[in-house]
């Protein structure tokens, strides 16, 4: 979702405030539901997510056709939303109904299974067979309890504009586009004739350079052992966003925060990282560039960058009506309804040889064949194991690429720092 709406970001260099310029989680009380389950009267659901994961139009269908259940929804900071999950998993109370946990939390909470309905005990086998074979296990704790459903998945293309391009000299058709940068490197020098051309900016963010090539590695920040592996694909990803810095590639804008939404609609950069989820966020956020928009393939090929899982905190007091909805939400019918939505790619292969999803084609997007494109990256995806850890080592390291490109630090001492800041993260 994105994501990244969405989906994996950014805390600032101050602390977890972070990725989604959507009110905080922590401000409102998410003492999940009521009592009146147990009578057959009025049930409240609370949902906690972030940015945009299709749900108003999925609430106002299950809420028509369940008039005793009221769904609230509560879109907060990606960060902040899982920190704040589990503070009131370790309180005993207070969680919502239904939390997303996206795959950058997913090990640390599948650790704590104890604190959340197993929907192995819910009927929840059926969906086994439905889902992405590591999908279904991401979410399954070591003594096999599952603890979430999973939404959607991540699969990588590079979203550009084509007439920010034509402007440059640049080829505007999405194969031509795609064969520029058939690697990272080919990607930084059409970025570098791009700014030369306009004397603007190429790509939004460093931290949105180093997040998809580190999705493409073999090994992310740990391996299955919990060792944090910063030489592997963390410094590569991480040299790649340093070079982009250095050659003022980068608008050096704070992803899901009002000045990258800004970013946008001022036409200061000319292509973003794109997983399925970002589609959209970038339709929501800059609804004037419709066909402003296309979607090429990303540089090396690969890499999966989100997809959340619905999970049920077992000290609610509806659970049963909580895992029901969810159930509801998973199935093709409101799966697909979601794609066509925000973007949001399914989780479950069946569907991407549904024809709703494989020859859907987003208008906004120019018409791109998105179901073919992500369809396609979605079903030769071999995701990284992400370690117990991976989401606060994630954020120390994006923080100090912020401040490379704030100007607080020199890149050249920028990975000592990265280091330090990644160990540091590890042992918290």
């Amino acid at each position: 979702m994105e994501r990244l709406g969405k989906r994996t970001l950014r805390a600032t260099a101050a602390g977890v405030a972070a990725t989604l310029a959507i009110a905080g989680c922590s401000g409102q009380d998410l003492e999940g539901g009521n009592e009146d389950n147990a009578s057959g009267g009025q049930v409240t659901l609370k949902v906690a997510f972030w940015g945009d994961m299709g749900l108003d139009k999925l609430k106002a269908a299950y809420e028509k056709d369940h008039p005793n259940v009221k769904i609230v929804l509560n879109s907060g900071e990606y960060n902040a939303q899982h920190e704040d999950l589990q503070k009131k998993l370790v309180a005993g109370s207070g969680a919502p109904d239904i939390s997303a946990i996206d795959e950058g939390f997913i090990v640390q909470f599948r650790s704590q299974a104890d604190k959340f309905v197993n929907y192995l005990d819910k009927g929840g086998a059926e969906f086994e067979s439905k889902y992405l074979p590591w999908k279904w296990k991401q979410s399954l704790s070591p003594d096999g309890k599952q603890i979430g459903l999973g939404t959607d998945v991540g699969g990588l293309a590079m979203c550009y504009r084509t007439d920010l391009f034509q402007k440059a000299g640049l080829p505007t058709d999405r194969d031509a586009v795609s064969k520029l940068w058939p690697n990272w490197d080919a990607f930084l020098n059409v970025g570098k004739q791009y700014v030369a051309k306009t004397g603007k900016k190429f790509v939004d963010s460093g931290t949105n350079m180093f997040n998809p090539v580190l999705a493409q590695q073999p090994v992310g920040f740990y391996n299955e052992q919990e060792q944090l592996q910063m030489e592997g694909g963390p410094k590569v990803a991480f040299d790649v966003s340093m070079k982009a810095i250095e050659a003022d590639l980068s608008a050096d804008l704070a992803s899901f925060q009002p000045n990258w939404d800004q970013g946008f609609k001022k036409d200061q950069f000319a292509v973003l990282a794109c997983p399925a989820w970002m589609l959209g966020h970038i339709q929501d956020t800059a609804p004037e560039q419709k066909g402003k928009w296309d979607i090429a393939a990303i540089p090396g090929g690969g890499g999966n960058w989100g997809g959340s899982w619905w999970t049920v905190p077992s000290q609610g007091k509806n659970v049963d009506a909580a895992v029901d909805f969810v159930k509801w939400m998973v199935q093709p019918e409101q799966q697909i309804e979601v794609f066509k939505t925000v973007g949001n790619l399914p989780s479950q292969p069946a569907l991407y040889k549904d024809p709703a999803v494989l020859d859907y084609k987003k208008e906004f997007m120019s018409n791109a064949p998105t179901g073919q494109i992500f369809a396609a990256t979605a079903e030769n995806l071999q995701p990284q194991y992400l370690g117990k850890k991976n989401g606060p080592t994630r954020v120390a390291v994006e923080n100090v690429i912020t401040r490379v490109q704030q100007g607080g630090l020199k890149p050249e001492a920028a990975w000592a720092e990265a280091v330090k800041e990644a160990e540091k993260a590890a042992k918290s």
